[in-house]
């Protein structure tokens, strides 16, 4: 299938569930911001805090995009390199869960399945940047 195969019906119900999806993220960074603190990766300089608050309010931001139609396709582009940006908290979550003998395996092996979901990830927000109206 290619990118023009894709309808615009689609391209909606793909927005708005990574919309969702980004606002749902983001909102918790705010709620419960050490489970954030704990995953930045310890060799980005500042305080952790910083960057989960940074990172809640660009979610919020970019899932307030990909939910409006004229900025869908901002939105997606911006999705995507989100997507990327957070990628070395994921990986930093999953090996001080996989150290952790406190985190139940269920959760360890959860953390490292998530990784590769992000390139679902980025390829369905880099559609949505290609088909938005």
């Amino acid at each position: 299938m290619r990118v023009s195969d894709i309808s615009p019906r689609a391209t909606t119900a793909t927005s708005l569930r990574l919309s969702a999806l980004l606002a749902v993220t983001g909102i918790l960074h705010f709620v419960v911001p050490k489970l954030f603190d704990a995953i930045v990766p310890p060799a980005l300089p500042g305080n952790a805090r910083s960057y989960t608050y940074a990172s809640g309010i660009a979610e919020l931001g970019v899932a307030g995009m990909l939910a409006i139609p004229r900025t869908r396709r901002v939105g997606g582009i911006a999705a995507a390199l989100l997507f990327l940006a957070v990628f070395p908290a994921n990986i930093q979550m999953a090996a001080d869960w996989w150290r952790n003998p406190k985190i139940p395996l269920p959760m360890k092996v959860g953390a490292l399945l998530r990784l590769p979901v992000q390139i679902p990830m980025v390829t369905e927000a880099v559609k949505v940047a290609r088909t938005a109206a």
